[in-house]
Formats: structure tokens, C-alpha cells, sequence
């Protein structure tokens, strides 16, 4: 039943990310993506851009414009602030992974984890994974979940997921 759920989702992740693909590092691919502008915004304001444009590869878990819009009222106003950068640099970081984690691969770490798999962040926090209603779902350390909404995002140094929250250390 796994096999057949995992093999669905990778299908349908696959064509619904086709569409996206670019050219480009993590931060083109990003800001070539309407649906992007804060997370890239963001990821200026928090000095994080030739890190991200770096060598990798990475595999990053790209909140959209509507998943910032979640956050209380006020949040990325005050975290854009240059006296907030190294807590934005920390949420930021916390949706970086090292490695190249496609869709495939993040589904057999599921499956090898019993339905579970621990992702290590480059900030040092761990994201939960696992699968809901045959969707890639993200919890945090905070216990938040967000949904992979399209995968297997290529980019030169990296692949990126759109996810649907903001996931937060």
C-alpha cells in the first residue's frame, strides 16, 4: 500500500513541478517564481544570498507568498528588520537541508523510517517527515506541519519543494 501511495505521489509531484522548472541556482529559480517574492525578499534581508547561490547542493522547503501570509500580522515586517536578521537567518536555514533530496529519495527515507524520517537543517534543527492523505508533510520543532505542495523544483545546485507554511525552529 506504501509502495502504491509513494509511487502516486511522486508521479503527481513530478508533473505538478514540471511546469516550474528553470534554470538557474536555488535564488534565481526562486525569484523567477511569482509565488516567491518574500521568501526571496527574505532571504536578502537575512544575507543569505551567496550561500544559497553556493556551490550545494541544497535542498530547500520554499515557503510561498500565501504561507508567509499565515504568520500573525506583523511577523515578517518586524523579521525583515536589519536588528532581526540572525532570527530570520535561523528560520530560513531551518528550511535548507544539505544534500540533493528529490522527491524519491525523501519518500524511501519515509519508508526506511517506518513512516517517518528525520531531516537534519543546516541550522542544526531536525524537520520531521511523513506522509498524510498521500501528501509529503513537514513538521517542525514546534510541532507545525506543512505540505509539500509541488516538488522536484531543479536547480543548478540544488532542487527546491513549495510547501504551504512557514516552518518554524
Amino acid at each position: 500500500m506504501l509502495k502504491r501511495i509513494a509511487a502516486v505521489v511522486v508521479s503527481s509531484l513530478f508533473f505538478t513541478s514540471v511546469s516550474a522548472q528553470m534554470t538557474g541556482d536555488i535564488v534565481d529559480v526562486a525569484a523567477g517564481s511569482k509565488d516567491h517574492s518574500t521568501l526571496v525578499a527574505a532571504v536578502k534581508a537575512a544575507g543569505l544570498v551567496e550561500t544559497l547561490k553556493g556551490k550545494g547542493p541544497f535542498t530547500v522547503f520554499a515557503p510561498t507568498n500565501s504561507a508567509f501570509s499565515k504568520l500573525p500580522a506583523g511577523t515578517v515586517d518586524n523579521l525583515l528588520r536589519p536588528e532581526n536578521k540572525s532570527q530570520l537567518s535561523a528560520i530560513l536555514t531551518y528550511h535548507v537541508v544539505s544534500g540533493k533530496l528529490d522527491a524519491k529519495a525523501v519518500l524511501a527515507a519515509i519508508k526506511k523510517g517506518g513512516g517517518k524520517a528525520s531531516l537534519t537543517t543546516v541550522s542544526g534543527g531536525t524537520l520531521t517527515a511523513m506522509l498524510e492523505n498521500g501528501k509529503v508533510v513537514l513538521v517542525d520543532a514546534k510541532g507545525g506541519k506543512s505540505t509539500v505542495t509541488a516538488a522536484d523544483v531543479k536547480a543548478s545546485n540544488g532542487v527546491i519543494h513549495v510547501i504551504d507554511t512557514v516552518l518554524m525552529p
